[in-house]
């Protein structure tokens, strides 16, 4: 895989302080040198916490909400057209203390991916994760589906 420049590293590095992630105190804490692997905490605040003392669901959500999009923007390329459709969340107990994400597409799939849509020219793929306390229990689950299209010739195609 090719390495990213520093500045769209950066840039990315930069979501720290989108006021979303910002207020809800999430902090991206690993960016690989590809853009193929993020993993992002969040630490339990006074400001996100819900009324019963635990992460707050949005919170949460918000936390993973486009890292599977962002890997594949960069993994396939500017041919490829590529936009979250689906997310859902199943969270399966409180979160306390520190919360942890990890996401990443093995190379393995990214060429599936490629392939598939080459042939099909457009096509809806899921990915998940998981959302882990302190300790490694699991949170929530993300599941997330992304629509990629691959596209067009025409300039109009390409908005």
């Amino acid at each position: 895989m090719k390495q990213i420049s520093w500045k769209k590293r950066f840039k990315i590095w930069l979501y720290n302080f989108y006021p979303p992630y910002l207020g809800a105190g999430i902090r991206i804490t690993q960016i690989a040198t590809d853009l193929s692997f993020f993993q992002v905490e969040m630490k339990l605040k006074f400001y996100n916490k819900n009324y019963v003392g635990v992460h707050f669901g949005g919170s949460l959500y918000s936390m993973c909400d486009p890292f599977f999009m962002l890997i594949l923007l960069e993994q396939l390329g500017s041919d490829f057209i590529v936009w979250d459709k689906v997310g859902s969340m199943n969270f399966v107990k409180p979160g306390k203390g520190k919360v942890t994400a990890t996401f990443s597409i093995p190379e393995e799939k990214i060429q599936k991916i490629r392939e598939e849509i080459e042939t099909k020219r457009k096509g809806e793929f899921l990915f998940t994760t998981n959302v882990l306390d302190e300790e490694n229990e699991i949170v929530a689950t993300l599941e997330k589906t992304i629509y990629i299209r691959k596209r067009g010739r025409l300039p109009i195609q390409n908005v």
